[in-house]
């Protein structure tokens, strides 16, 4: 019987297989539209990568923009169906997200919707501060807000009265502390989905990370990015540096290793030193440390 989360990691490169790889050629050679035909070793890494993932090679073309759109759909369908298996460690009201969700959404950047109001209101401010704090996360994962009917389980010991209001009154994960009859959720986590990386891509994700570290009012959510990108070297322009993510995931870190070790590179060693620094991880690692029981976030 094969474990479940195998069984995840090996549909979901099913479904990156059939949905969105498509095979074009330059020169006689074939390659998959995860790699750059300009650079040999990009080519080389990536058809090895399809012939180990067993992707066939499909010659209809595809936009690009759609190609990433897939990519998000098709890993954030992914991550909720392991989430949902991990249920037992962190029980709640979790949901998760594709669109393009404005931050000022969630509990720990409410704040922000009154900056967005005046920079529209005042264009000389808008130009003065520049608009670089709004991020909009392509997968997010997101905690409601707790009733006292969910907080308080053990009818016979109930943790709040409803009388009570001084106690815990402030905090935002009580459903009643919310005035909206929609309460606003917590994010937990905001993944950011590259089909490839570009340094353009990759310095733009790092500033979404610093904002989303420097806006906010509460507890830092947890900020990681996934990619299918087959050149170490350019993954090394994402994952390595000071930490403004938790940590960069691979759709497919295994088989990337290996391969590189087959064909005699020497991104071998940057793929080693991602890995040994705890930079780069496997895709089917990413549910395992947002849920990871004893984890030192409520959130």
């Amino acid at each position: 019987m094969t474990a479940l989360l195998a069984s995840l990691r090996r549909k979901y490169h099913e479904d990156v297989g059939q949905q969105i790889v498509r095979f074009s050629s330059s020169s006689g050679v074939a390659y998959p539209n995860f790699a750059d035909g300009c650079s040999r070793s990009s080519v080389d890494i990536s058809v090895r990568l399809c012939e180990k993932l067993g992707f066939s090679a499909i010659t209809e073309r595809m936009d690009g923009q759609k190609a990433g759109r897939l990519f998000e759909e098709i890993t954030c369908k992914f991550i909720k169906k392991a989430f949902e298996s991990l249920a037992h460690l962190r029980p709640g009201p979790w949901d998760y997200l594709l669109e393009q969700t404005e931050l000022y959404r969630f509990v720990q950047y409410r704040h922000l919707s009154q900056v967005e109001t005046l920079l529209k209101s005042y264009k000389e401010l808008a130009c003065a501060l520049g608009l670089d704090y709004i991020v909009k996360p392509d997968i997010v994962v997101i905690r409601k807000p707790l009733t006292d009917e969910q907080i308080n389980v053990n009818p016979d010991c109930p943790l709040l009265e409803a009388a009570d209001c001084d106690v815990a009154g402030l905090t935002p994960l009580r459903a009643s502390n919310h005035s909206a009859s929609s309460p606003a959720p917590f994010l937990h986590a905001s993944i950011s989905c590259k089909w490839t990386i570009r340094s353009d891509r990759s310095q733009n994700t790092r500033t979404e990370a610093l904002n989303l570290i420097r806006n906010r009012k509460g507890p830092l959510p947890h900020i990681m990015a996934v990619t299918a990108e087959p050149l170490p070297t350019r993954i090394a322009s994402l994952a390595l540096g000071t930490g403004e993510m938790d940590c960069v995931y691979h759709f497919a870190l295994h088989e990337l290793r290996e391969t590189c070790t087959e064909l005699s590179l020497d991104d071998q060693k940057d793929i080693l030193e991602m890995i040994e620094g705890d930079r780069l991880r496997d895709i089917s690692d990413l549910p395992l440390l947002i849920f990871a029981k004893g984890s030192d976030r409520l959130i």
